[in-house]
Protein backbone atom coordinates (compact mmCIF):
# COMPACT_ATOMS: atom_id res chain seq x y z
CA UNK A 1 0.00 0.00 0.00
CA UNK A 2 1.69 3.29 -1.09
CA UNK A 3 1.94 6.10 1.85
CA UNK A 4 -0.20 9.20 1.72
CA UNK A 5 2.44 11.96 0.69
CA UNK A 6 1.08 14.75 2.51
CA UNK A 7 2.97 17.65 1.48
CA UNK A 8 2.14 16.75 -2.17
CA UNK A 9 -1.38 16.29 -1.41
CA UNK A 10 -1.87 19.64 0.54
CA UNK A 11 -0.01 21.59 -2.10
CA UNK A 12 -2.23 20.08 -4.60
CA UNK A 13 -5.37 20.83 -2.62
CA UNK A 14 -3.63 24.15 -2.16
CA UNK A 15 -3.11 24.74 -5.89
CA UNK A 16 -6.26 23.99 -6.65
CA UNK A 17 -8.43 25.32 -3.76
CA UNK A 18 -6.32 29.05 -5.49
CA UNK A 19 -7.19 28.30 -8.79
CA UNK A 20 -10.84 28.12 -7.62
CA UNK A 21 -11.02 30.93 -5.15
CA UNK A 22 -8.33 33.27 -6.13
CA UNK A 23 -10.46 35.29 -8.33
CA UNK A 24 -13.37 35.98 -5.06
CA UNK A 25 -10.44 36.32 -2.68
CA UNK A 26 -9.56 39.43 -4.85
CA UNK A 27 -13.23 40.76 -5.43
CA UNK A 28 -13.82 40.59 -1.63
CA UNK A 29 -10.79 42.55 -1.30
CA UNK A 30 -11.37 45.27 -3.76
CA UNK A 31 -15.09 45.47 -3.39
CA UNK A 32 -14.35 45.47 0.56
CA UNK A 33 -11.65 48.23 -0.07
CA UNK A 34 -14.55 50.47 -1.78
CA UNK A 35 -17.22 49.97 0.20
CA UNK A 36 -14.99 51.04 3.78
CA UNK A 37 -13.31 54.00 1.02
CA UNK A 38 -16.38 55.78 0.60
CA UNK A 39 -18.52 57.38 3.06
CA UNK A 40 -21.99 55.17 3.41
CA UNK A 41 -23.60 58.90 4.12
CA UNK A 42 -22.28 60.03 0.74
CA UNK A 43 -23.51 56.47 -1.18
CA UNK A 44 -26.99 57.11 -0.03
CA UNK A 45 -27.35 60.00 -1.59
CA UNK A 46 -27.78 62.17 1.83
CA UNK A 47 -25.63 65.47 -0.05
CA UNK A 48 -28.41 65.31 -2.37
CA UNK A 49 -31.43 66.53 -0.52
CA UNK A 50 -31.85 68.82 1.67
CA UNK A 51 -34.04 68.92 5.21
CA UNK A 52 -38.01 69.24 4.72
CA UNK A 53 -38.92 72.80 5.73
CA UNK A 54 -39.99 72.84 8.92
CA UNK A 55 -43.03 75.39 10.42
CA UNK A 56 -46.47 74.66 11.68
CA UNK A 57 -49.75 75.54 9.97
CA UNK A 58 -52.22 77.85 11.41
CA UNK A 59 -55.02 75.68 12.50
CA UNK A 60 -57.89 78.21 11.64
CA UNK A 61 -57.33 78.28 8.03
CA UNK A 62 -57.44 74.43 7.90
CA UNK A 63 -60.39 72.00 6.91
CA UNK A 64 -61.01 70.07 9.98
CA UNK A 65 -59.89 66.38 10.17
CA UNK A 66 -63.77 65.60 11.05
CA UNK A 67 -64.60 66.72 7.82
CA UNK A 68 -61.34 64.76 5.96
CA UNK A 69 -61.97 61.58 7.82
CA UNK A 70 -66.64 62.01 6.67
CA UNK A 71 -64.75 62.63 3.14
CA UNK A 72 -62.40 59.50 3.26
CA UNK A 73 -64.47 56.93 5.87
CA UNK A 74 -61.59 54.42 4.81
CA UNK A 75 -58.67 56.18 6.23
CA UNK A 76 -56.77 54.56 9.25
CA UNK A 77 -54.18 56.94 9.95
CA UNK A 78 -54.60 61.02 8.93
CA UNK A 79 -51.70 63.54 9.46
CA UNK A 80 -50.69 66.81 7.87
CA UNK A 81 -47.89 67.75 5.43
CA UNK A 82 -46.96 69.83 2.81
CA UNK A 83 -46.91 69.54 -1.05
CA UNK A 84 -44.82 72.21 -2.83
CA UNK A 85 -45.80 73.95 0.59
CA UNK A 86 -49.15 73.74 0.54
CA UNK A 87 -50.84 72.18 3.67
CA UNK A 88 -52.62 69.01 2.65
CA UNK A 89 -54.20 66.34 4.83
CA UNK A 90 -53.08 62.94 4.02
CA UNK A 91 -55.07 59.92 5.02
CA UNK A 92 -53.82 56.57 4.61
CA UNK A 93 -56.16 54.15 3.29
CA UNK A 94 -55.32 49.82 2.62
CA UNK A 95 -54.81 50.56 -1.17
CA UNK A 96 -52.92 54.24 -1.38
CA UNK A 97 -52.77 57.82 0.37
CA UNK A 98 -55.17 59.93 -0.52
CA UNK A 99 -54.38 63.54 -0.58
CA UNK A 100 -56.95 66.96 0.12
CA UNK A 101 -56.06 70.31 0.47
CA UNK A 102 -56.21 71.63 4.06
CA UNK A 103 -57.16 74.86 2.67
CA UNK A 104 -60.37 73.58 0.16
CA UNK A 105 -61.27 70.21 1.73
CA UNK A 106 -61.15 68.97 -1.93
CA UNK A 107 -59.28 65.57 -2.85
CA UNK A 108 -55.51 65.39 -4.95
CA UNK A 109 -55.42 63.82 -8.37
CA UNK A 110 -52.11 62.18 -9.00
CA UNK A 111 -49.27 65.03 -9.54
CA UNK A 112 -48.89 65.96 -13.14
CA UNK A 113 -45.13 65.86 -14.52
CA UNK A 114 -44.57 69.56 -13.97
CA UNK A 115 -45.92 68.87 -10.02
CA UNK A 116 -43.36 66.04 -10.20
CA UNK A 117 -40.40 67.88 -10.96
CA UNK A 118 -41.29 70.74 -8.93
CA UNK A 119 -41.16 68.55 -5.87
CA UNK A 120 -37.74 67.10 -7.18
CA UNK A 121 -36.17 70.70 -7.72
CA UNK A 122 -37.45 71.94 -3.96
CA UNK A 123 -35.63 69.01 -1.60
CA UNK A 124 -32.48 68.70 -4.84
CA UNK A 125 -29.46 70.41 -4.18
CA UNK A 126 -27.36 70.64 -7.35
CA UNK A 127 -28.23 71.93 -10.53
CA UNK A 128 -32.04 71.53 -11.12
CA UNK A 129 -31.69 71.06 -14.82
CA UNK A 130 -33.35 67.75 -15.41
CA UNK A 131 -32.51 65.15 -18.25
CA UNK A 132 -34.93 63.09 -17.57
CA UNK A 133 -38.76 62.39 -16.44
CA UNK A 134 -40.29 59.02 -16.31
CA UNK A 135 -43.24 57.10 -14.69
CA UNK A 136 -42.44 54.21 -13.92
CA UNK A 137 -44.73 51.06 -13.56
CA UNK A 138 -42.13 48.77 -13.11
CA UNK A 139 -39.46 49.08 -10.61
CA UNK A 140 -35.65 49.05 -12.75
CA UNK A 141 -32.88 47.21 -10.66
CA UNK A 142 -31.89 49.77 -8.89
CA UNK A 143 -35.40 50.12 -7.00
CA UNK A 144 -36.21 46.33 -6.86
CA UNK A 145 -37.07 46.65 -2.76
CA UNK A 146 -39.33 49.01 -3.66
CA UNK A 147 -43.10 48.76 -5.21
CA UNK A 148 -43.82 50.78 -8.13
CA UNK A 149 -45.55 52.73 -9.65
CA UNK A 150 -43.65 56.06 -9.04
CA UNK A 151 -41.57 58.77 -10.93
CA UNK A 152 -38.06 58.95 -11.68
CA UNK A 153 -36.60 62.06 -12.35
CA UNK A 154 -32.77 62.35 -13.48
CA UNK A 155 -30.65 65.60 -12.70
CA UNK A 156 -27.80 66.31 -15.12
CA UNK A 157 -24.48 66.02 -13.59
CA UNK A 158 -21.62 63.51 -14.09
CA UNK A 159 -22.94 61.15 -11.45
CA UNK A 160 -26.33 61.05 -12.94
CA UNK A 161 -28.17 62.07 -9.49
CA UNK A 162 -31.97 60.60 -9.60
CA UNK A 163 -34.50 61.05 -7.25
CA UNK A 164 -37.60 58.85 -7.38
CA UNK A 165 -40.84 60.58 -6.19
CA UNK A 166 -44.40 59.53 -5.15
CA UNK A 167 -47.34 59.75 -7.66
CA UNK A 168 -49.53 60.35 -5.19
CA UNK A 169 -48.23 62.58 -2.31
CA UNK A 170 -45.20 64.02 -4.07
CA UNK A 171 -43.05 63.20 -1.54
CA UNK A 172 -38.76 61.44 -1.63
CA UNK A 173 -38.88 58.11 -2.21
CA UNK A 174 -35.37 57.55 -2.14
CA UNK A 175 -32.31 58.74 -4.40
CA UNK A 176 -29.59 56.85 -6.10
CA UNK A 177 -26.16 58.11 -8.06
CA UNK A 178 -23.09 56.82 -9.56
CA UNK A 179 -21.60 56.09 -6.67
CA UNK A 180 -24.42 54.34 -5.23
CA UNK A 181 -24.61 51.84 -8.52
CA UNK A 182 -20.79 51.28 -8.14
CA UNK A 183 -21.31 50.39 -4.61
CA UNK A 184 -24.69 48.09 -5.53
CA UNK A 185 -22.10 46.16 -7.79
CA UNK A 186 -19.85 45.94 -5.32
CA UNK A 187 -21.98 44.77 -2.68
CA UNK A 188 -23.24 41.84 -5.23
CA UNK A 189 -20.13 40.84 -5.96
CA UNK A 190 -18.75 40.95 -2.30
CA UNK A 191 -21.79 38.78 -1.21
CA UNK A 192 -22.19 37.04 -4.13
CA UNK A 193 -25.90 37.13 -4.55
CA UNK A 194 -26.07 38.07 -8.47
CA UNK A 195 -29.95 38.02 -8.49
CA UNK A 196 -31.16 39.83 -5.73
CA UNK A 197 -28.17 41.20 -4.12
CA UNK A 198 -29.05 40.98 -0.58
CA UNK A 199 -28.75 37.46 0.43
CA UNK A 200 -25.57 37.46 2.70
CA UNK A 201 -25.95 33.61 3.68
CA UNK A 202 -26.31 32.11 -0.08
CA UNK A 203 -25.05 29.13 -0.86
CA UNK A 204 -22.55 30.04 -3.34
CA UNK A 205 -21.10 32.39 -0.78
CA UNK A 206 -20.57 29.32 2.09
CA UNK A 207 -18.56 27.36 -0.49
CA UNK A 208 -16.63 30.25 -1.53
CA UNK A 209 -16.10 30.70 2.39
CA UNK A 210 -15.05 27.91 3.31
CA UNK A 211 -12.90 27.19 0.17
CA UNK A 212 -11.29 30.22 1.11
CA UNK A 213 -10.54 29.13 4.77
CA UNK A 214 -9.28 25.71 3.53
CA UNK A 215 -6.86 27.36 0.85
CA UNK A 216 -5.51 29.60 3.98
CA UNK A 217 -4.99 26.53 6.13
CA UNK A 218 -3.52 24.58 3.47
CA UNK A 219 -0.91 27.52 3.06
CA UNK A 220 -0.13 27.36 6.51
CA UNK A 221 0.95 24.24 7.09
CA UNK A 222 2.53 24.14 3.86
CA UNK A 223 4.96 27.16 4.91
CA UNK A 224 4.75 25.36 8.49
CA UNK A 225 6.09 21.55 6.81
CA UNK A 226 8.90 23.85 4.44
CA UNK A 227 10.32 25.28 7.69
CA UNK A 228 10.71 21.84 9.36
CA UNK A 229 11.96 20.54 6.57
CA UNK A 230 14.41 22.90 5.88
CA UNK A 231 15.66 22.85 9.57
CA UNK A 232 16.19 19.09 9.17
CA UNK A 233 17.63 19.51 5.35
CA UNK A 234 20.43 21.88 7.40
CA UNK A 235 20.46 19.53 10.91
Amino acid sequence: MTAIRWPLLVRRTHKWLALFVGIQVVLWTVTGFYMVTVHIDYIHGDHLVRPAPGGAFSPSNLVKPTEVVASVPEATELRLQRLLGKPVWRAETSKMPVLIDAQTGTKLAPLTQAQVEAAARSVYTGDPTIVSTKLLTEAPLEMQTRKPPYWQVEFAGWNRPTLYISPTTGELISRRHALWRVFDVAWMLHIMDYDERSNVNNPLLRVATWSAVAMALSGAWLLFWSIRWRKKKKA
